[in-house]
């Protein structure tokens, strides 16, 4: 089936699980009952319509039938799937439709129901997709309190607790940015916290780094980061913190060359 077919049957399906839900509301749908059972086939019926929409690529209508479905599911106390319906309609906007605002929006809302289900991993992978588009967009403190608060909630985790460095690390550079005594402070503040921390490459990395900036000396800067990317390499969002913050050094050129 082509994509025009895709949507037709996308557009009548959802008109279908529309009536649906109209006739479990009604009082002959709730006198010969099958009311609940109908709204969950209605549910169904919605996911497949969004699929068949995305398929078509038509994102609009895709989220339509994302957030109908969430409605029902919120309303039945189904948390765990509305936010799985969340995460999706935040990769739409993410990857297609390109406005992070909105995909922000999503994945907090999802990381909400997750943390109300006690499903606290779920929970950590949303609110870190928003800490590093935060960080993207400048809005450092609510980075830094999304890195904090997962670092916290993983330090004590006997499996997760290696991650725990990174988010540290990466609260570590956005206070960075904001203001080099901030990111003393905090780097000092992390070790305490988790002493695990002061042995950390990422730790030794950041020490470097804040001695050169109280030095404005790009060439240290530069170096410091070079040495640390040939063992581990770092990725965009990195680099991306690492250039804006070398470029409040005097003088600098602006990359890490």
């Amino acid at each position: 089936m082509d994509n025009s077919g895709k949507e037709k049957e996308a557009i009548q399906l959802m008109a279908d699980a529309d009536k649906k839900v109209k006739s479990s509301g009604s009082f002959l749908g709730g006198m010969f009952g099958g009311g609940p059972h109908k709204v969950e086939e209605a549910c169904e019926m919605y996911c497949r319509a969004a699929n068949m929409f995305k398929m078509a690529k038509n994102w609009s209508e895709a989220i339509k039938c994302l957030n109908a479905a969430i409605d029902i599911y919120t309303d039945m106390g189904r948390f765990t799937i509305a936010a799985k319906h969340h995460i999706s309609i935040a990769e739409i906007f993410e990857s297609e439709l390109v406005d992070i605002e909105k995909a922000i929006a999503h994945y907090e809302q999802a990381a909400d129901y997750y943390k109300g289900e006690e499903s606290n991993s779920s929970a950590n992978k949303c609110l870190l997709k928003v800490g590093a588009y935060c960080a993207q967009l400048e809005q450092y403190q609510k980075a830094i309190e999304i890195y904090e608060q997962v670092g916290a909630n993983t330090m004590d985790n006997p499996l997760l607790k290696y991650s725990a460095k990174e988010y540290f690390f990466k609260a570590s550079l956005c206070h960075f940015i904001v203001d080099e005594l901030n990111a003393k402070i905090a780097v000092e503040k992390y070790e305490e916290m988790f002493p695990a921390f002061s042995d950390s490459r990422e730790c030794k990395l950041l020490k470097k780094l804040l001695e050169a900036h109280e030095e404005q000396n790009s060439e240290a800067f530069t170096e410091a980061v070079k040495e640390f990317d040939s063992i581990s390499r770092l990725d965009q969002w990195h680099t991306t913190l690492l250039l804006r913050i070398k470029k409040t050094i005097q003088g600098d050129e602006g990359d890490l060359k």
